[in-house]
C-alpha cells in the first residue's frame, strides 16, 4: 500500500511494455479534456523516445460500442490512459486475449484480472487531489526511459487541467512538480490568482473572474470598467485593450489593494495571491501560464481538435497556431451555450435544491458539462445546488453532466450512476463532477429518473 507499492507496481507495467515488440503497432484511448490530451502526449514522446508505432483515439466517454470496435480491430496492445478504471469489466470481457494497459486516477469499479491496470486508488492514494491521469501516466513513462523528465510539465499542466491545484499541490504531484522545475520548463512564481491575465484584457479578467469574487463588479463589464477608472487605471493605449502585463508596478499594486478592499466583507478578503505556474519557453499568451495552457487543451478535446493540443504540448509550431485559433471558437461556441441557457430558463427544471437543463441539441455535448461548471461558478445558486444538464451527439446517444455549486456532502459519481444504470448508460468521473452517456430515446425517461434521485439526494442533505 502507499506510495511505494504504487511505484512497485508502476515498475511491473515498465518491465512488461519492454517486453513488447518493437514492430507492434499500439492504440492508444485517451480522454478528450486537458488530462487525457497531456497523458496522450507523455505516452506519445514515450513511444516517440522507444521508437514504437502507434494509433491514437481521444473520446469523451468509454462505452461498450467503442471496446466493440477495438475488439475487431488487429491491436494486439492497447493503452487506456486517463479512463479505464471505471469500465474494468468492460475492458475485461470486450478485450480478452489482448495485452491490455490501464493507466488512469478516477475511481475504480469492476475486476482487473489480467490487465495491466495501475490507479493511486488501489494503493490508499487519493486520485482526486494527489494525482491525475497525466501524473500516473508520467511515473510510468519515468520507468521506463528517464528522459520523460524533461516533459514533466505537462504532467503539471494535466493536474492543473483536473483542478487539483489549490494554493500548491500535494502528494504525488509535489513530485512530478519538483522534476517539472528541475527541467527548467516551468517556473513558480507568486501573483494574482485571477485567471487570464496573460491573454486577456484586465477589465475582461475582473469581468470573468470566478476563482475570485470581486463584489460589485465580477460578472459585469461595465463595473469593471468603472472599477478601474476609479483607481485611475486606463483600460486602453493608444492601440488596444491594456493587459495585466501592461500596468505598471504602481498600477499592479494599486489594483491589489483595491480588489482586497471590495472583499473587505469576505472571510479571506486577501486570499487573492497565490501560485502562478510559468512555462518559460513559451511565448506570452495562452501558452505562457500553465493554467490558462490547461483550458487550451480542453478547448482542443471538446472540439474534437485534440490533435492540436497535442501538438501544441510538444512544441509543433504549426499545430500550436491551430490550437490557439480552437480556442477562439471555444470561447465562441461557450458564449452560444450560456446565451441559450439565459434564454430558455422556463425549459429548466428545479425545486430549489437543483437544476436538470436539457440543451437538447442547442449546444454540443462536447461542452455541456463545461456549461455546468459555469453556472456552478456563477454565485447564483447556493453552496451544495445541483446542477445536471444534458446534451445530444450525432449518434444517438445524450451526454449527461452532474456539477455541484461550491462542495456537496455527496459523491457526485455515484449519483450519477445510480441514475445511468436505470437506463443502461455508461458513467464515470469523480466526487465533484461526473458524468453519463446514454441512448437519447430513454433521455425521458432519464430525467424523471434524475428527478426522483435528486429529490431523495437534496431531501437527506436537509435532513
Amino acid at each position: 500500500m502507499g506510495f511505494d507499492g504504487f511505484i512497485e507496481r508502476i515498475n511491473e507495467l515498465a518491465k512488461e511494455f519492454k517486453k513488447i515488440d518493437k514492430n507492434e503497432n499500439i492504440r492508444i484511448v485517451s480522454h478528450l479534456d486537458a488530462d487525457g490530451i497531456s497523458a496522450a502526449a507523455l505516452l506519445i514522446k514515450l513511444f516517440d523516445f522507444e521508437k514504437i508505432r502507434f494509433t491514437l483515439n481521444i473520446i469523451e466517454q468509454l462505452d461498450k460500442r467503442l471496446i466493440n470496435e477495438i475488439k475487431k480491430e488487429k491491436f494486439n496492445v492497447i493503452f487506456f490512459t486517463d479512463l479505464g478504471s471505471g469500465n474494468l469489466d468492460l475492458i475485461q470481457e470486450g478485450l480478452a486475449g489482448k495485452k491490455v494497459f490501464v493507466i488512469d486516477h478516477h475511481e475504480i469499479s469492476g475486476r482487473d484480472d489480467g490487465l495491466l491496470h495501475v490507479n493511486p486508488h488501489l494503493f490508499g492514494l487519493d486520485g482526486n487531489k494527489s494525482i491525475s491521469g497525466a501524473g500516473v501516466v508520467y511515473f510510468f513513462a519515468k520507468a521506463v526511459n528517464e528522459k520523460i523528465k524533461d516533459f514533466a510539465h505537462i504532467a503539471v499542466i494535466g493536474a492543473i487541467g483536473d483542478v487539483q491545484e489549490d494554493q500548491g499541490f500535494e502528494g504525488m504531484n509535489s513530485k512530478i512538480l519538483t522534476d517539472a522545475v528541475e527541467s527548467g520548463k516551468l517556473k513558480i512564481e507568486r501573483g494574482l490568482r485571477l485567471y487570464g491575465l496573460d491573454s486577456r484584457p484586465i477589465h475582461k479578467v475582473l469581468e470573468y473572474s470566478s476563482d475570485i469574487k470581486i463584489p460589485g463588479v465580477s460578472g459585469s463589464e461595465s463595473a469593471s470598467v468603472a472599477f478601474l477608472q476609479s483607481i485611475g487605471i486606463k483600460i486602453r493605449n493608444e492601440k488596444e485593450f491594456r493587459r495585466y502585463s501592461d500596468l505598471s508596478t504602481n498600477e499592479k499594486k494599486r489594483l491589489a489593494a483595491a480588489i482586497i478592499l471590495k472583499r473587505a466583507d469576505q472571510d479571506n478578503p486577501e486570499d487573492i495571491f497565490g501560485n502562478i505556474y510559468v512555462l518559460p519557453d513559451e511565448t506570452e499568451g495562452p501558452l505562457k501560464n500553465a493554467k490558462e495552457f490547461a483550458t487550451l487543451l480542453n478547448s482542443c478535446g471538446r472540439l474534437n481538435r485534440a490533435s492540436f493540443g497535442i501538438g501544441a504540448l510538444l512544441n509543433d509550431k504549426k499545430l500550436k497556431k491551430k490550437a490557439l485559433d480552437s480556442l477562439k471558437d471555444y470561447r465562441r461556441e461557450l458564449v452560444n451555450a450560456l446565451n441559450w441557457y439565459r434564454d430558455n430558463r422556463k425549459n429548466v427544471i428545479t425545486n430549489g435544491k437543483y437544476m436538470i437543463i436539457n440543451a437538447e441539441d442547442n449546444v454540443m455535448h462536447t461542452i455541456i458539462g463545461t456549461l455546468g461548471s459555469m453556472i456552478s461558478k456563477s454565485g447564483e445558486h447556493p453552496e451544495g445546488f445541483l446542477i445536471l444538464t444534458l446534451a445530444q451527439s450525432m449518434y444517438g446517444y445524450t451526454k449527461a453532466s452532474l456539477r455541484v455549486a461550491g462542495q456537496s456532502q455527496h459523491d457526485l459519481r455515484e449519483i450519477i450512476k445510480e441514475i445511468a444504470t436505470k437506463v443502461d448508460g455508461d458513467y464515470g468521473g469523480h466526487m465533484q463532477a461526473a458524468g453519463a452517456l446514454f441512448e437519447t430515446e430513454r433521455e425521458k425517461e432519464f430525467i424523471k429518473e434524475a428527478m426522483i434521485v435528486l429529490d431523495k439526494k437534496t431531501m437527506e442533505e436537509i435532513v
